[in-house]
């Protein structure tokens, strides 16, 4: 007797009943599958952008919106601070490196960044074409926004002022690409690279083009006649005493504001945390209705099916037999579920990427799996044995006497 295909054939006898328990337990375990896809490839990515980056510092305002806008780049800057008091600050004897960064300007919604060569130093970049800017004007791309442009070495565009949204054109000058980048899954894969200068020169009116295109652009800090202001700087320490002085004497003695990226994002995990246990909790919920469910399912089915249960055991099964019957029933609509419900989670999370591609989202994987989807499968087939426990218990007790003399 082959009680797999017996049970499958009972439960698809009850479609409507058997899809909508098994639709049920998907749902719950389909927002698990996205939560534990989303925090772990967030919390690595977070980490790998910040990799190297020891303090940031801008102007005065949030803590988290600093970090968020010049290491993530999903935020608005809190303001621009004095160039000379940045290049003063770079020259203190606790800081290693400083990295100066300009923003301001993007080009359909891909994000403007000025700075220098340190910069593709710190993230250990690979050209895929091309190479570094070397003048005013030419940029290097993050390899996905070549994709999404359709950008090659050579092609040229025009910058708009603003961050999320353009408001006019800054015609006066093409950007030129020079280089783009390899697959780094990182931040950068979405930043549009070029020199300091370049920004400063898109805002300046007037300007020299003649001057500017024959300027080699340095590494380093830049250099400038005219007073100048950066977005923010990347710090790197000289040494661990660093870690302790350095951002309390930034926050304390001058108009600027020192915000680590690991405590930032610690703190911004800790917020996110209550939300998603929130989540996690409407999910077991959801799984405890669908346990019950088909608990309630099979416990119907059961007081239709005794005559059958019955004669069964008159041409051979044993007590033991139905009492596997039954289990297995609530096997299989558990398992069908899971496997549902962890396709369903990563169909979601493909979607919720594709249309957040230049979001805080964008970069992540839909098609990562974890081990702990495994054991999302065992916790359903745990929930599957404990909802057919009661009705099987009550096939395993099945008079047959009574039920054929009825």
């Amino acid at each position: 007797m082959n009680l797999i295909k017996l049970s499958w054939k009972y439960l698809i006898d009850k479609p409507l009943n058997t899809g909508l328990n098994i639709l049920l337990l998907a749902l719950g375990l389909a927002i698990i599958t996205v939560l534990l896809l989303i925090q772990d490839q967030f919390e690595n990515k977070m980490s790998r952008d910040a990799e190297g980056i020891d303090l940031v510092v801008g102007a005065k305002g949030s803590p988290l919106q600093l970090i968020l806008s010049s290491v993530y780049h999903i935020d608005f800057p809190t303001g621009n601070i004095d160039m000379e008091e940045a290049k003063s600050l770079s020259k203190n004897r606790l800081v290693k490196n400083s990295i100066p960064l300009g923003m301001g300007d993007n080009y359909q919604g891909f994000r403007i960044v000025g700075t220098n060569h340190d910069y593709l130093e710190l993230y250990q970049v690979n050209f895929q074409t091309g190479q570094a800017w070397q003048i005013p004007f030419e940029v290097v791309l993050g390899n996905d926004v070549a994709e999404k442009l359709k950008l090659k070495v050579g092609d040229r565009f025009v910058g708009s002022h603003g961050i999320g949204s353009s408001s006019h054109d800054h015609d006066e000058h093409d950007y030129v690409v020079s280089g783009v980048l390899e697959k780094q899954n990182k931040v950068l894969d979405n930043l549009i690279l070029t020199s300091i200068e370049s920004v400063w020169y898109t805002h300046d009116e007037g300007h020299d083009h003649e001057k500017f295109e024959q300027q080699v652009v340095k590494s380093g800090f830049p250099e400038s006649d005219e007073p100048r202001e950066v977005t923010s700087l990347l710090i790197q320490y000289r040494n661990p005493i660093a870690a302790v002085q350095l951002p309390r004497f930034i926050n304390s003695r001058s108009s600027l504001q020192a915000a680590s990226p690991s405590f930032e994002i610690s703190r911004l995990f800790e917020l996110l945390g209550v939300g998603i246990k929130l989540v996690q909790g409407l999910a077991i919920v959801i799984i405890i209705i669908s346990g019950l469910g088909i608990f309630i399912a099979l416990f119907n089915s059961l007081k239709e099916r005794k005559y059958d249960l019955a004669v069964m055991r008159t041409i051979g099964a044993s007590k033991g037999q139905l009492f596997m019957h039954i289990i297995l029933e609530g096997l299989i609509l558990t398992f069908l579920g899971a496997l549902f419900g962890i396709i369903l989670g990563h169909l979601f999370l493909a979607f919720v990427v594709y249309t957040n591609e230049q979001g805080a989202l964008s970069g992540l994987s839909a098609w990562v799996f974890l081990k702990e989807e495994i054991w999302i499968l065992c916790f359903a087939l745990i929930v599957g044995i404990f909802a057919s426990l009661i009705p099987a218990w009550n096939a395993y007790r099945t008079d047959i006497a009574a039920q054929l003399t009825r």
